[in-house]
């Protein structure tokens, strides 16, 4: 079965802008006005012009937004940890768990550093009892000051090994910073941990859900803080959390080159997982004036690239010419360049033309002794 050249040009189309085109464009919908060759001969086509519809390319002022890709996360995501190493006794929480600020998460076995605590206590009292007997022997005129001296310094030590001892007995526990959720455990009872050692990781509910990107630097630099952006995730078809940019990187990273940003995600967003991927399309304040085309003015894609027919004033021929598409606007392109305001491009059988085809332009109805073609069923393409 033969296509017609609509058919055969709307899907070129269809498929290279699915392949690769701009991230808006998920694809081009061309909707033909009607204009099917039928039963024509060759001969017959080639006699007579193709009856077109023209529209203006006209002039307007959009700020088209930045889009980006970024991983959904915690505002605050803290690593908890005992301050000294020891056994593990107890972790109370697996990952998920909600927590509240100060619940037990964790503790270690206490025999020893008990043991220390109360080792500290007796050093404290025997340095009391050194310092009294030293005081009374120097106030006899027995004992010298240096040694009264050497007394009570050896008091203020005991002191605070004492109060070292206490700390670490009290931070023999892990305890949640605040209200929040477990996303990580990586301890588990009679393990022997150092100190320092990540026992939990906790996202922290205080300071909410964002959404982590890197912008390249053309980006970046239309990107402004309160920003509103809208966030989508494949893992949640259908669902759009709203966004708003509340930290902006003032360097590019060393690694990538790009500038991060954060999105913090209205309440909503507390709900969903650390790690999901998400797509993010930012509305910038940066405001830019782009030429506009009807949807049906494109012939040819290739990428952020495109055909269309040029008419000059007075002329029978349309010239083919290649535009470059900063965006999809419904049923209209933004062009970031080959066309100018003003310029006449044909719409409605485009599809059908050639470099020097003639055309006979429509204005009420079909021109005069030219018979409009039936519509096909292969003219429409959507996506």
């Amino acid at each position: 079965m033969s296509r017609s050249p609509l058919h055969s040009a709307a899907h070129r189309t269809a498929a290279a802008v699915g392949g690769r085109g701009l991230r808006p464009m998920v694809a081009l919908l061309l909707i033909t006005s009607g204009c099917a060759r039928g039963d024509a001969s060759p001969a017959d086509s080639a006699a007579r012009p193709i009856p077109v519809d023209l529209a203006a390319v006209q002039l307007q002022s959009l700020a088209p937004p930045v889009v980006a890709t970024g991983t959904l996360g915690g505002k605050e995501e803290v690593t908890l940890s005992f301050t000294i190493g020891g056994v593990v006794a107890r972790v109370l929480v697996d990952e998920g768990a909600a927590v509240r600020r100060g619940q037990l998460l964790a503790e270690l076995t206490p025999v020893e550093i008990s043991s220390e605590v109360a080792k500290a206590e007796q050093g404290r009292l025997k340095a009391e009892r050194d310092l009294a007997r030293v005081r009374r022997l120097h106030d006899d005129s027995v004992a010298t000051t240096e040694q009264l001296q050497d007394a009570t310094t050896g008091l203020e030590v005991a002191e605070q090994n004492l109060r070292i001892a206490r700390f670490n007995l009290e931070h023999a526990v892990v305890r949640a910073p605040s209200d929040g959720v477990v996303l990580r455990r990586m301890a588990e009872p009679n393990q022997v941990v150092s100190p320092g050692a990540a026992i939990l990781l906790v996202r922290s509910a205080q300071r909410g859900t964002v959404l982590r990107a890197g912008l390249p630097d053309r980006d970046a630099v239309r990107v402004h803080l309160g920003d509103d952006a809208d966030v989508t995730f494949d893992a949640l078809p259908g669902e759009h959390y709203r966004a708003r940019v509340t930290q902006k990187a003032s360097a590019a990273s060393a690694g990538s080159g790009t500038y991060s940003v954060e999105l913090t995600l209205d309440g909503r967003g507390e709900a969903l997982a650390s790690g999901l991927i998400g797509q993010v399309e930012i509305r910038t304040r940066s405001q830019g004036s782009y030429p506009i085309v009807p949807l049906e003015a494109l012939v040819e894609a290739d990428g952020d690239s495109a055909e269309v027919f040029v008419v000059a004033a007075g002329a029978d021929r349309g010239t083919r010419r290649r535009v470059h598409i900063a965006r999809i606007l419904g049923d209209r392109v933004a062009l970031s360049s080959g066309a100018t305001p003003g310029e006449l491009v044909v719409v409605r059988g485009a599809a059908y033309l050639d470099e020097g085809t003639r055309i006979a332009i429509r204005r009420d109805g079909a021109p005069t002794g030219t018979a409009m073609p039936a519509k096909s069923a292969t003219d429409t393409v959507v996506r």
